[in-house]
C-alpha cells in the first residue's frame, strides 16, 4: 500500500461444498492502513452462511513489513514479511488450515514481488499454526496436524490500456495464482489454480474476479472450488 494511505475491502466469496451441490457464500469487510512505506496494517471480519444462518463467525489482523527494495522505472523487486492472528468461533470442520474465516490460529512468512514493464511476479512461504476456535469449538483431528506451510506464487500482466495518457483510464489485468498448503504431519498437500481478472478504476478502485478450484486435494477440505469478487477503494494522502 502507498504510505499514508487508507485502503477498504470487501471480499464475496461463493464456494461449493464437496459432495452436493449447496454453495456457501462468505463475507470479508476488511480495512486497511499503509502506515508508510515499509509497513501496512489490515483488519477484516469474517461472515457466512455455511450453517444456513448468516452470521459474524470471526476476525483477523496482518501486518506486513516491507525489509528489502530496489526500484526503478518500470521495474522492482521486494521482499516483505508479514504476520497474520485470527480469531473464529465456527465448528472445525476439515484438516486443512484456513485463517481467512475457518480457524483461529497464526501465521508467519515472507513475500517477495517482481515488476518487469508489464508483468508482475510474486511468491510467497508461510508457516501455519492452528489453534482450537472459540465457543467450545475443539480442533477435531490430531493435534500434530496442527502445523501446516503454505505457498503461492502469481503472475499477472497489464493488458489495457496499451499507452497512457491519464489517471483516468480503465486498467485491465490478466492473473493467475496457483496456491498450496501441506500439513506438516501427514505430508497431505491440496493445490489449487485461479484464475481472476482485474478491474482499476480511477487509479483508486479495484474490481476482481475470479475462479478457484482444485488441482491436488489429498488434504481435504469442504470447498474446493467456488467463485471470488472482490471490491476494493483507496484513498491517498488520507493523513499528515
Amino acid at each position: 500500500m502507498a504510505a499514508k494511505s487508507i485502503g477498504f475491502r470487501l471480499t464475496n466469496s461463493l464456494m461449493k461444498e464437496t459432495g452436493n451441490a449447496k454453495y456457501d457464500y462468505y463475507l470479508s469487510p476488511e480495512i486497511m492502513w499503509g502506515l508508510s512505506k515499509k509497513v501496512m496494517i489490515h483488519a477484516e471480519g469474517f461472515f457466512s452462511n455455511r450453517k444456513n444462518d448468516f452470521k459474524a463467525e470471526g476476525a483477523a489482523l496482518y501486518l506486513k513489513y516491507r525489509f528489502y527494495s530496489v526500484d526503478a522505472v518500470h521495474n522492482h523487486f521486494r521482499m516483505a514479511a508479514f504476520v497474520r492472528g485470527a480469531y473464529n468461533n465456527s465448528n472445525i470442520h476439515q484438516p486443512s488450515i484456513d485463517l481467512n474465516g475457518h480457524n483461529s490460529g497464526y501465521e508467519a512468512g515472507l513475500v517477495a514481488t517482481k515488476l518487469i514493464n508489464k508483468l508482475a511476479l510474486s511468491g510467497t512461504g508461510s508457516f501455519l499454526y492452528a489453534t482450537d476456535n472459540g465457543s467450545g469449538n475443539k480442533f477435531q483431528y490430531d493435534d500434530k496436524n496442527l502445523n501446516a506451510v503454505g505457498y503461492t506464487l502469481s503472475a499477472g500482466r497489464l493488458m489495457l490500456p496499451k499507452a497512457y495518457t491519464d489517471y483516468k483510464q480503465t486498467n485491465l489485468n490478466a492473473m493467475l495464482e496457483f496456491l498450496g498448503q501441506t500439513n506438516l504431519k501427514s505430508g497431505k498437500t491440496y493445490f489449487d489454480m485461479a484464475p481472476s481478472l482485474q478491474f482499476i478504476f480511477l487509479s483508486k478502485m479495484r474490481l476482481d474476479i475470479g475462479y478457484r478450484f482444485a488441482i491436488v486435494n489429498d488434504l481435504l477440505r469442504d470447498s474446493k472450488n467456488g467463485f471470488l469478487v472482490r471490491f476494493e477503494y483507496n484513498i491517498f494522502s488520507a493523513y499528515k
